[in-house]
């Protein structure tokens, strides 16, 4: 371990001398408040940096302040979130903001085992706030700072073991550099998000610790960091019906529970359907079909299932009230203010637009 850390010692003036000159300049940057850094670090898991920026914007616009966000109504929130996935983060979110306000008279503490205490934070999370918002020194791992570290001593350990990751946090927190501990963390994440990039798309060449670095020495970069792989995913077939009647669209709530729970979505059935088992289907529902057209095949591939859905737009005679199947019958300003959905169903809502319905 004295040799990892002494690797890691190293890298502090040459990391952040490249961190000062190379730092994309991201709007949670600007400042050093806790809540929206927060709001930050969870749009930007397993999401780009430069796919977050307008929901970070519109997210701010509306919510901010954690009062605010611990006040918003649910539906309300989902929209707001609405294209980011993982909907589950933004509930914990809103949860962990009632605990603020109860707990905290609204501001997040600047402690970073109260902040891993709150609903959704984790230790990366609680490490990025703290010592980003309150320069607390404590470590920030995802899964860059993890790419780099390793490549860093040339280990071929497990990074999906919370073991692995354990070590590394420990050996950040004996070296980070007290005065800047934000500082460190951020450019640590930044090298892995420009630089030591995964597999062949590492730029060594260009990395400010390629003198440091045991694998660029050894030309093993490209091997590095070792990871499990993860189950296979459940493969789920489905057929999206878009339904209209010129005017409205037909939506649906999902259950309250499960995936995209509490979401509104396109119906959909269990299966690949043929176009005469969709008009069944349809007529079941006390809809009177007029027209049927497939729009062919689509995937949606979230952490554990993969959707392979088949998709048919039908002209209905007229969306009555007194139908079967929980729908709700929506215009396209609805639609667009009030209820989210997923992002999953992205590839059949483009062909609702006849009802004025749009991405």
């Amino acid at each position: 371990m004295d040799e990892k850390l002494n690797l890691l010692r190293k890298i502090e003036n040459p990391l952040l001398d490249w961190y000062g000159e190379n730092k994309r300049p991201l709007p949670w940057r600007a400042g050093k408040n806790p809540y929206a850094i927060w709001v930050s670090e969870i749009m930007c898991q397993q999401t780009r940096v430069e796919a977050v920026k307008p929901y970070y914007a519109r997210f701010l616009s509306e919510l901010p302040t954690v009062e605010a966000l611990a006040d918003c109504p649910q539906e309300r929130l989902m929209k707001l979130w609405e294209g980011l996935g993982y909907y589950n983060r933004v509930r914990n979110m809103q949860k962990a903001a009632r605990q603020v306000m109860e707990s905290f008279q609204g501001r997040l503490p600047a402690d970073y085992d109260q902040l891993r205490g709150l609903a959704g934070i984790g230790n990366y999370t609680a490490g990025a706030i703290a010592s980003i918002a309150y320069g607390i020194a404590a470590p920030a791992v995802d899964g860059n700072v993890l790419r780099v570290v390793s490549r860093l001593w040339e280990s071929y350990e497990d990074i999906a073991r919370q073991a692995v990751r354990r070590e590394v946090e420990q050996a950040i927190l004996a070296v980070m550099p007290r005065e800047r501990p934000g500082e460190y963390n951020q450019a640590l994440m930044e090298l892995g998000a420009l630089t030591c990039l995964p597999g062949a798309q590492a730029d060594c060449g260009s990395c400010p610790l390629r003198g440091i670095c045991r694998a660029a020495a050894q030309g093993t970069a490209e091997q590095l960091p070792v990871k499990s792989r993860a189950k296979p995913r459940r493969v789920q077939n489905l057929t999206v019906l878009a339904i209209q009647d010129g005017e409205r669209v037909a939506i649906r709530r999902r259950a309250a529970r499960g995936l995209l729970a509490g979401l509104y979505e396109l119906p959909n059935m269990e299966g690949h359907l043929s176009e005469r088992e969709v008009i069944e289907a349809v007529k079941a529902m006390d809809l009177d079909p007029l027209r049927i057209r497939p729009l062919g095949e689509a995937k949606h591939i979230f952490s554990h299932v993969e959707w392979r859905m088949l998709g048919y737009q039908i002209r209905v005679r007229q969306l009555e009230e007194d139908h079967k199947g929980n729908m709700i019958f929506a215009v396209q300003e609805e639609v667009q203010d009030r209820y989210a959905i997923p992002s999953a169903f992205d590839a059949y809502v483009g062909y609702m637009k006849g009802a004025g319905l749009k991405r």
